[in-house]
């Protein structure tokens, strides 16, 4: 019996340690994909950081690309991968590198300028975002592959040696441009990096905003071949699910957007992936696009394998308010009416939270679809409801009153107050109109890309939220005139693709959509020229636009002398962008204007900016801090107000939660039961980027790319490292 009694304890303790080998906390020890794991979660199994030793924390190492730029534009916003002992990831320019991951010195490093044959260091060509890089090994770990996308072209990059795999695509690279079931020359980049299902990279794609944008397909590709293995329309097509919601047959062949921009989340042993989209271009006004525009601004569960739909689920009808699902969706575990239930979770821009049964798409707690206002614009068709969730609640206040503008001084309030009155409407859901309405919280969130985090263990979410009111009010496009000069025809091409970010007077809004008056003292026509072709950070590339209108533009914003050889493009009669055609959108915005008082402070009560922790159990919003500091506030006595975010947080089984994201350059750790903050470094330049962990021989590494260059941040270009000593 003894024996037995033996045998039974040692049968028992296999068992716990089985369980705890796969356990909802296992394989989250290293940070071996973007966001942590394929669920999505930015969670880690590590524990020797702590709350009672993170004050001990040490900057292990820096790197440097040396690839910012000096006029601070370039941005970095990489949440870097470890694969045994070394770290991926990409620089301001888009140069793909791999570093010891426990001293930070560099393997490798590949530039896509160079293997372009492009100018290397041209101020403007390679301003683009990469948010990660994806890695995938075969099954005998011999041939190992980094997969990232610069501009529109995702390379294969051979993780030993940084060469490309030239028997990958063409060359080494695959293009995103092609493959979308039709012609297109609108902008179409790689930003978020997607995922890989056995051997098959799945992406998305960023596009711009425009009536005239590409579509958003989901596609996979062979991860050894690059050829198309499957694409999934999200403008359906003839004979596909959702193609009988559009009242216009032929919107599959017209109409652009819909895509996934923002990341997706895999459920590995299923095989389905989560797929979020974006609206439909043109994002304000949709009287081109009438019904709900499925799949536009939905959480899409795909056979990972195929592409074939399982099932959706939309959470803005016909958005006219640019409510992209902003982050990948979170894979979760939860107790819920007694069972458990795989689930999944959206964040949104609006700060809600929508739950799902993985398998079904069925909500966790009931929605509801409430009226909204349908007052609009001539020619626009508002959907009468949108859906709301009872639970999780929301991480992000959702109205804005007058009793909400700020009173951080008499004279402000005064003067908030009068700019807060010429924007008529301030309920959520209001159509654009002329008379203007409050988008709040703002166009960039609430939620955003930086994504949630979840402790698989507690069912806690962990995610940011920008606090920050943004007026939209509409105008008619301006009637283009009569004058054919080159300079006339430039004006109406920019009121084409221009007037809804620069407005009408060129005068821009803030350092994200900077004035254009005097262009030419700052970029010559060679500079501007390829500034439109490439794009850069907010700006989408328009290499659609043809070279002969493009010719004109530059001459409208130069303020370019007309030449005789101008005479064949001032003699066409008329040029496309002047054509007065049924399909001229009538109406667009006055400009993406953000809430700021005279000292560029949120016209709005603080908190501006939180970390929030949501119990996905219960549904309940256990606590809310202010995230980041104006330190000439804080000197005067007022609180502390959080700042504008970007980037998301990570949380740790040591029981943190790391983020950065703030305007003052910091990052810093919170108790994550408690919200109170434990710990903060001050960094070269503001981290608007989601941090990584991961564990060398028992030493943990917290990492966060330093890229700043957004809302007014200088420009970095560095990876800061910190460790216990």
């Amino acid at each position: 019996m003894k024996n037995l009694h033996l045998l039974f304890v040692c049968v028992a303790a296999s068992i716990i340690v089985s369980c705890k080998k796969h356990s909802s906390a296992s394989g989250y020890a290293g940070w071996r994909t973007y966001a942590g794991s394929k669920d999505g979660n930015r969670y880690s199994s590590n524990d020797e950081i702590t709350a009672k030793n993170v004050n001990q924390l040490k900057v292990a190492w820096t790197y440097s690309s040396n690839d910012k730029d000096s006029a601070n534009r370039t941005q970095n916003q990489c949440n870097p991968i470890m694969v045994d002992g070394i770290l991926y990831g990409t620089s301001p320019k888009l140069k793909l590198f791999a570093l010891d991951a426990a001293t930070g010195e560099q393997k490798w490093l590949f530039d896509p300028a160079a293997a372009d044959g492009a100018k290397y260091g041209d101020p403007l060509a390679w301003y683009k975002i990469c948010r990660g890089v994806v890695y995938w090994e075969d099954e005998n770990g011999e041939n190992k592959r980094i997969f990232y996308s610069a501009g529109a072209k995702t390379y294969a990059i051979d993780a030993a040696d940084g060469k490309p795999i030239t028997t990958f695509g063409k060359g080494g690279y695959i293009d995103l441009a092609k493959d979308l079931g039709r012609e297109t020359n609108s902008y179409v980049s790689g930003t978020t990096p997607g995922v890989i299902f056995k051997d098959l990279l799945i992406i998305g794609t960023r596009v711009s905003e425009s009536d005239d944008s590409a579509p958003g397909h989901v596609r996979a590709y062979d991860v050894r071949t690059g050829k198309l293995r499957w694409i999934f329309h999200t403008i359906p097509h003839p004979g596909e699910k959702g193609f009988n919601t559009w009242p216009d047959s032929t919107a599959w062949k017209r109409l652009g957007g819909a895509n996934d921009w923002s990341g997706m989340a895999l459920d590995e042993k299923r095989g389905i992936v989560y797929v979020p989209t974006g609206s439909i271009g043109e994002d304000f006004y949709g009287g081109k696009r009438k019904g709900t525009d499925l799949f536009a601004n939905c959480l899409v569960a795909l056979d990972a394998a195929t592409g074939k739909y399982i099932w959706h689920y939309q959470v803005v009808h016909h958005d006219m308010w640019d409510r992209d699902l902003p982050a990948n969706p979170n894979l979760v575990t939860i107790k819920h009416n007694g069972k458990m239930i795989d689930a999944v979770a959206q964040i949104t821009k609006h700060g809600f939270i929508f739950m799902f049964d993985r398998i079904n798409g069925q909500p966790i707690f009931p929605i509801t679809e409430k009226p909204v206002p349908t007052n609009a614009l001539p020619g626009e068709e508002p959907w009468p409801t949108q859906p709301i969730p009872s639970l999780p609640q929301p991480f992000a206040r959702q109205h804005f009153g007058p009793e909400d503008v700020t009173d951080i001084t008499p004279e402000t309030h005064k003067q908030m107050m009068a700019k807060y009155n010429k924007v008529k409407y301030n309920a959520m859901f209001t159509p654009p109109s002329k008379d203007g309405s409050w988008i709040f919280p703002g166009f960039d969130g609430g939620g955003e890309w930086g994504g949630a985090a979840v402790d698989p263990e507690s069912k806690i979410m962990y995610v940011s939220s920008t606090e920050m009111p943004w007026a939209l009010v509409m105008i008619d496009v301006p009637k283009n005139t009569n004058d054919h000069s080159l300079k006339g025809i430039g004006h109406a091409i920019y009121n084409k693709y221009c007037i809804s970010c620069h407005g009408a007077e060129l005068m821009g809004n803030g350092t994200s959509y900077p004035s254009l008056v005097n262009i030419g003292k700052k970029y010559n026509e060679g500079q501007m020229g390829q500034l439109i072709v490439n794009g850069r950070n907010m700006m989408p590339s328009f290499k659609q636009i043809p070279a002969d209108e493009k010719k004109a533009l530059l001459a409208f914003l130069l303020k370019l002398p007309e030449k005789s050889s101008d005479a064949k493009l001032i003699s066409k009669e008329p040029v496309s962008a002047i054509k007065n055609s049924a399909n001229q959108i009538p109406y667009t915005m006055n400009g993406y204007n953000r809430f700021l008082d005279t000292n560029g402070y949120p016209g709005v009560k603080p908190p501006w900016g939180t970390l929030n922790a949501v119990d996905l159990t219960s549904g309940k919003l256990l606590w809310k801090v202010p995230l980041g500091e104006y330190p000439e506030l804080t000197k005067k006595g007022i609180p502390v107000t959080g700042t504008e975010l970007y980037g998301g947080p990570l949380v740790t089984k040591g029981g943190l939660v790391f983020v950065a994201a703030t305007k003052d350059q910091k990052i810093r750790a919170f108790d994550k039961q408690t919200g109170k903050q434990v710990w903060e470094a001050k960094l070269p330049a503001a981290g608007y980027a989601t941090p990584a962990t991961y564990a060398i021989d028992g030493k943990q590494y917290v990492v966060i790319a330093c890229g700043g260059g957004k809302i007014g941040s200088k420009s970095g270009d560095s990876y800061v490292c910190f460790a216990l000593p």
